[in-house]
């Protein structure tokens, strides 16, 4: 057992005044909303808190075309019309509208999935956590199910330069596809996907009998459910099948993207975890004493997906949250009762014994296939992407630059800041 886990947390307070639009469930509103509530509990004196990097160009190619990053750039809302062919090309519009700021939202959660990958590699850290980050669903050439660029693959990216093999654990309620897409050919990564599958819910992929092809066959671990699980069903086997992943697998160090629309009550999803089970999940994989990213993803219950990732940051930091919630600038939406823990629901779970135990001996049995850990010839570990300097002389001395400005322009590996320095404005709910 680690002594004790040095913890970096990465938050930049623009990633939650991005609009979607009215009507569209996803609300980056819920990030200021858990940042305020850690704070509120005091955690960001037990880690190092980091303003992560806007992502360059140049970075979030390493995965996605040239050409899906430059129309991401280039488009706004008012150029959108013009652009008709191009929208239908790279998916934006309906489930990933075009809005103010689009561009760097995405530069922001993936600099933060870039940025927590690199101090784990160079063993700055025990644990990087980004919130903002886990959005699961971007494809190398569009967009898809409200995700644009897929941080996770990038940050995945960067701890295969380190690490030769790396596991990707998701419990958001739907199939991570884009991360088991990007690494369906490949033995260096195994995605395990605990997710609904069934009844057209979205995406539609993620069946038991997907295992990975090539080189990749059964390193994708698919765990399909039905609605309604529950802590207990969930739980157990979450833990068996991370166990036996662990065993025949024997990652270097795993990435755990924690979407929160699992949880009883999400307005899109259609489970009966609490928020205590879903934290257990966390717990489970944090004793597992690897280098451990994790990031958000999903969650449409705004209070409770701040509630979840705040006791999960507190599950990570071995502190345990009292019930309270202590005065914060959010603190009306947990009315009536400001409690931290939400309980499960009353729904009906539909998986039944049988069908849990049968997907889980097909699961084994495929990670039986795995004669052992594939070994990999690892060459000299490449530089980080380049990233430009900062140019002191395009900026006008005489001019007054405001604090937040100036904290943008440090990209120091070690900048620190002691509280909230990020600016946030009130922002109405929307």
């Amino acid at each position: 057992m680690r002594s004790k886990d040095r913890i970096s947390y990465f938050y930049d307070g623009d990633v939650g005044n991005v609009y979607f639009g009215p009507n569209h469930p996803m609300k980056p509103h819920r990030l200021c909303m858990t940042h305020h509530l850690v704070l509120s509990y005091e955690l960001h004196k037990k880690m190092e808190v980091y303003r992560p990097h806007k992502a360059y160009p140049v970075e979030l190619a390493q995965f996605h075309s040239p050409d899906y990053v430059e129309f991401l750039q280039r488009i706004t809302p008012n150029t959108q019309e013009l652009f008709s062919n191009e929208m239908v090309k790279y998916n934006l519009g309906e489930d990933c509208p075009v809005f103010d700021n689009l561009f760097e939202f995405c530069q922001i959660y993936a600099g933060g999935t870039i940025d927590a990958a690199r101090r784990l590699n160079n063993q700055l850290c025990d644990i990087a956590i980004n919130w903002a980050g886990g959005l699961h669903h971007a494809k190398k050439c569009e967009a898809s199910g409200f995700c644009y660029i897929n941080d996770l693959v990038l940050g995945i990216l960067e701890l295969l330069k380190y690490h030769a093999r790396v596991l990707y654990i998701d419990i958001d309620v739907h199939h991570g596809d884009g991360v088991e897409e990007a690494f369906y050919f490949t033995d260096r990564v195994m995605t395990v996907s605990f997710h609904k599958y069934g009844d057209l819910f979205f995406p539609g992929t993620g069946d038991v009998k997907d295992v990975g092809e090539r080189e990749g066959k059964f390193y994708a671990i698919n765990v399909p459910l039905k609605d309604g699980i529950d802590d207990g069903s969930f739980l157990r086997l979450f833990k068996t099948i991370i166990l036996k992943v662990m065993e025949c697998y024997a990652p270097g160090a795993i990435v755990l993207q924690c979407g929160a629309d699992s949880l009883a009550g999400d307005r899109l999803g259609c489970f009966n975890l609490s928020i205590d089970g879903h934290a257990a999940c966390v717990r489970f994989v944090k004793q597992l004493n690897l280098p451990l990213l994790v990031t958000g993803g999903g969650g449409y219950t705004k209070e409770n997906v701040a509630r979840c990732w705040t006791v999960e940051t507190g599950s990570l930091l071995g502190v345990e949250l009292p019930n309270e919630i202590p005065e914060n600038d959010y603190i009306k939406y947990f009315a009536p009762d400001y409690s931290l823990k939400c309980p499960s629901g009353h729904m009906e779970n539909l998986n039944s014994k049988s069908y849990l135990n049968t997907i889980r001996q097909q699961v084994c049995e495929n990670l039986s296939s795995i004669q052992h850990a594939p070994g990999v010839q690892m060459h000299e570990v490449p530089p980080d992407f380049y990233i430009p300097d900062f140019d002191e002389d395009e900026v006008n001395p005489d001019e007054r630059v405001n604090r937040h400005i100036q904290d943008k322009q440090i990209q120091r590996d070690d900048e620190y800041y002691d509280g909230d320095n990020d600016n946030d404005q009130t922002m109405d709910d929307s």
